[in-house]
């Protein structure tokens, strides 16, 4: 495939600038290139259904930025002249453009997202979904490979046609009758009555979630923020990751003395909370809630996450919830394919969730969906309310690090993958020979390391980017200075490195 083309492809996702506004970014998304990708995706839907182009069925949705209607237009274009049948949903979320290739009465043949989830408001991007589930990495290449070389097909006498149904109404209905079905109040229709629950949806597409969804529940909404889609985000950006992100929620939910505080990334495939008492749920505690939620549905079901979680963590699922911790590679994808993988050699896996807010159940399609997430968070809340408890009473006994941080080290060569693994190698043979050190067994990816109380008393973990030309590096201890004391040891061998961009560590 050609550089070029190769450049769009992000793992099993499509992206690119769409924009200019950001110095140095040169536009490579256009609505033509856009355009030939829809193209590409129905052909590959066409290939693998068995069904003439002319007779599949497409659902194309978008998210809030800025050039998502001039995207879609260009999509919608060029599949309605190779006579495909379009259905334009108009604002979605990521997770409901899965669920309409299966929902009754839909049922399309293939579904786009346009979305580049929180980056920038010049990117934009493209995910694409069959009842199968999210296409994968080899997937997309094979779409991007008919993108560049195939001809383009015109059909004028094809029965291309473009409607707008109202899916994400009977999305939303989906997740608001599973609410009232699980929590069964007595007040069966407004489950959550009662309750302040206030929302930030960071001016991406995750509004919809107030209106109509908590509303139609019996809860107070107000005290929410940034409901209306605005491509420009002007707030902050939506991405749970993002401390002044998770600031914004927290002190919303404060000030209005929520109950709970919800915030989603730009199309609604990642989520966080915030407790009673302003104390954000993300990351491992994120884990943590989701974990005790699901062991007790499912006991001693394995529970896959991505590799940086910490040691506290496996601790709480092993011995406290009674699971088993099954730490594998990041990638959203890899997480929930390690934990389809489990269940399909006899190992039960409910839950497969990665730092980053993107959880995926076994009972909801293995799709990780920010809203199905937080309906489990809202499901239990309301039982917790009858018995007097809070959320925070399940992740009480979660012993979190004292100290935590993540560097950045930036590869200098082209081939950074194979310099990468070459340094990685070298940690390895360091971590074996250093007092206090141990290689951490059945590692996935990179090298952990676990170093004892006079070495640092946590642990560190050097993996491969996996699609840039860098080496992140995420450091943990249980006392202060324990991180000092690792990079200390740590610091000089990597900074031996004369490819590797050590200016985080030396800052």
């Amino acid at each position: 495939m050609d550089k070029f083309w190769k450049s769009l492809q992000n793992g099993s996702d499509v992206r690119g600038i769409a924009l200019e506004g950001i110095q140095g970014e040169e536009i490579n998304l256009t609505p033509e290139i856009a355009g030939k990708i829809g193209l590409g995706f129905a052909k590959f839907v066409s290939a693998k259904s068995g069904s003439p182009i002319n007779s599949i069925k497409i659902a194309v949705g978008r998210d809030s930025r800025i050039s998502g209607p001039a995207l879609r237009d260009a999509i919608v274009n060029k599949l309605l002249n190779a006579g495909c049948s379009v259905q334009d949903y108009g604002l979605a979320s990521t997770p409901a453009m899965f669920m309409c290739t299966i929902a009754e009465g839909f049922e399309v043949h293939g579904a786009i997202m346009l979305t580049a989830s929180h980056l920038p408001f010049n990117r934009n991007g493209m995910k694409f979904f069959m009842a199968s589930g999210g296409l994968e990495k080899a997937d997309v290449t094979r779409v991007l490979d008919l993108a560049e070389n195939e001809a383009t097909i015109a059909d004028p006498s094809g029965k291309g046609f473009q409607v707008a149904p109202d899916f994400m109404s009977v999305y939303s209905s989906m997740i608001v009758s599973n609410i009232r079905n699980s929590v069964k109040a007595s007040d069966f229709d407004k489950p959550l009555k009662g309750f302040k629950i206030v929302v930030d949806a960071g001016n991406g597409a995750g509004g919809f979630f107030v209106e109509k969804i908590l509303k139609p529940l019996g809860a107070d909404t107000t005290g929410s923020q940034f409901l209306n889609p605005d491509g420009n985000f002007p707030n902050h950006i939506p991405n749970p990751e993002s401390q002044i992100a998770m600031d914004a929620i927290v002190n919303a939910s404060l000030e209005s003395k929520a109950d709970l505080g919800i915030i989603f990334d730009t199309d609604v495939d990642r989520a966080a909370v915030v407790d009673e008492n302003g104390k954000q749920i993300n990351r491992n505690r994120l884990v943590a809630l989701l974990a005790a939620i699901v062991l007790e549905e499912h006991p001693a079901s394995y529970i896959v996450t991505d590799s940086i979680t910490s040691d506290g963590l496996s601790q709480f699922i092993e011995k406290k919830l009674g699971g088993i911790h099954h730490r594998f590679k990041r990638g959203y994808k890899n997480v929930i394919n390690e934990s389809i993988r489990l269940n399909d050699i006899g190992k039960e896996s409910w839950l497969a969730i990665e730092t980053s807010g993107h959880a995926a159940l076994k009972e909801n399609y293995f799709l990780d969906d920010g809203a199905y997430l937080v309906s489990k968070v809202l499901i239990k809340l309301a039982q917790l309310k009858n018995q007097g408890k809070h959320l925070g009473d399940l992740i009480s006994d979660l012993r979190e690090p004292f100290e935590s941080k993540e560097f950045r080290l930036n590869i200098l060569v082209p081939d950074f993958q194979s310099y990468g693994k070459k340094v990685i190698e070298s940690i390895e043979h360091i971590g074996n020979h250093t007092k206090g050190w141990s290689v951490v067994p059945n590692n996935y990816e990179g090298i952990r390391i676990s170093c004892n109380p006079e070495s640092g008393f946590g642990w560190f973990l050097l993996r491969l980017s996996l699609h840039d030309p860098v080496l992140p590096l995420n450091v943990e201890s249980d006392e202060k200075g324990g991180i000092e004391r690792i990079m200390k040891i740590l610091g000089p061998v990597l900074m031996s490195f004369d490819k590797l961009d050590c200016t985080s560590i030396m800052k």
